[in-house]
């Protein structure tokens, strides 16, 4: 333990990584999804139902307005990790999630064999921030150790948080039907037409 002091940069970069990547998110997802999800449909067969059906019908407001929630989740842990000097266990689980989150994103695009929303930011930016980040808890002497069952708990909760965003996404802006009723929007913004 060093006792070195936590600086700004490692609790408020969370957010600021963050920003970036999501940028590339709200960039890309309505477009991509557009194009691929019919043929991902087809393709692996075994997804869940609710899955594919919300994947199809989800619009870029819905998507935009839970990335806000989601920043909102992120915020508030780096604010935790402000106030306590980096030894805020909520910042430091936001922290150690973010990383698998990196991930999942180029595991994503090697599923489907190409770029997907995310994968770029990913190596650029998510992994190396959360490595930086860890690296200066850890010379600061506040970094908890993190076992494998503890990414797998931070990995968990992230995708608690990004269903939860969601749903309060749906429920802004009056889509509470679950996503995919008849008044699920789609990428286009149009609504579905009820079958």
């Amino acid at each position: 333990m060093t006792g070195e002091r936590v600086g700004g940069a490692v609790t408020w970069g969370l957010p600021g990584a963050r920003v970036v990547h999501d940028l590339e998110e709200l960039a890309t997802v309505p477009g991509w999804s557009r194009r691929n999800v019919p043929g991902l449909r087809k393709r692996f067969t075994q997804a869940p139902e609710e899955v594919r059906r919300r994947a199809e019908t989800m619009g870029a407001a819905e998507f935009a307005t839970a990335v806000g929630a989601m920043g909102a989740v992120v915020g508030t842990a780096a604010a935790a990790g402000r106030l306590t000097g980096g030894r805020s266990g909520f910042c430091q689980s936001a922290l150690t999630g973010y990383g698998p989150h990196g991930v999942t994103h180029l595991a994503q695009a090697a599923a489907v064999r190409g770029c997907t929303p995310g994968s770029v930011t990913s190596p650029l930016v998510v992994l190396p921030f959360t490595l930086w980040a860890r690296g200066r808890l850890r010379k600061a002497g506040v970094l908890r150790p993190a076992r494998p069952r503890d990414a797998v708990a931070g990995s968990a909760a992230a995708g608690a948080a990004t269903v939860a965003s969601h749903i309060v996404a749906r429920r802004l802006l009056g889509r509470g039907d679950g996503g995919g009723g008849r008044h699920a929007g789609r990428h286009d913004g149009s609504a579905r037409r009820p079958s």
